[in-house]
């Protein structure tokens, strides 16, 4: 059995109210993880911006990059 299953099968074991409270903390937690990865992935791309890696686009130049990308990965 993997851990995993195994960590369900305890969860499983709870009381409903504790298992309530863990969805409840584990919600929290990968909430807040999301937000620090997210805060990490901004502050790459201003470096990259601030550095010169990266130009400023319109939305116009963006959308059609993105199609060329889109439309070369079909392929």
């Amino acid at each position: 059995m993997s851990t995993f299953e195994q960590v369900l099968d305890l969860v499983a074991e709870l009381p409903l109210e504790q298992q309530t409270l863990l969805i409840d903390i584990m919600q929290r937690r990968t909430t807040e993880a999301r937000r620090q990865e997210l805060i990490k992935t901004t502050q790459e791309a201003l470096a990259e911006f601030r550095s010169g890696t990266l130009k400023p686009q319109t939305a116009t130049e963006s959308i059609a990059e993105l199609r060329t990308y889109l439309s070369s990965s079909e392929a």
